[in-house]
């Protein structure tokens, strides 16, 4: 039996023009069931929109993808370490020294990178 992977993707947008949303974008024609989190918007790319992770359906999380600043990751990193996903990606400008190292105490293995080229997509194709 396969596993369709899950993403919950922080901070998603509904602006096509931000990372947020193209990692939305870039996680689903992969294959992947994506939460987007944003305690702001409704929906976003035609999926509920979470406003937590709190809020994403019970279960595995493969991954949490984070495009948010520093300080709001580092306030999230206790309930995110509470989903215990398998992988925690920092997309360019999530990361701070401060929250490495607070998502280390917590038994998280944060990965500095961009979820999207991870996926063998580049951010270009989403506009």
């Amino acid at each position: 039996m396969s596993h369709e992977p899950t993403v919950a993707v922080v901070g998603a947008s509904r602006d096509p023009g931000k990372f947020g949303n193209k990692s939305v974008r870039a996680h689903l024609a992969e294959g992947y069931t994506v939460y987007p989190v944003n305690p702001h918007a409704d929906e976003v790319e035609g999926l509920p929109a979470y406003a937590s992770l709190a809020d994403v359906p019970p279960g595995p999380l493969d991954r949490v993808s984070m495009y948010v600043p520093p300080e709001v990751g580092l306030e999230l990193l206790d309930e995110i370490a509470t989903r215990a996903p398998r992988e925690l990606w920092l997309n360019p400008g999530s990361e701070s020294p401060e929250l490495l190292d607070r998502a280390r105490e917590l038994g998280l293995e944060p990965i500095v990178a961009c979820s999207i080229v991870s996926v063998g997509r580049s951010p270009a194709e989403f506009g």
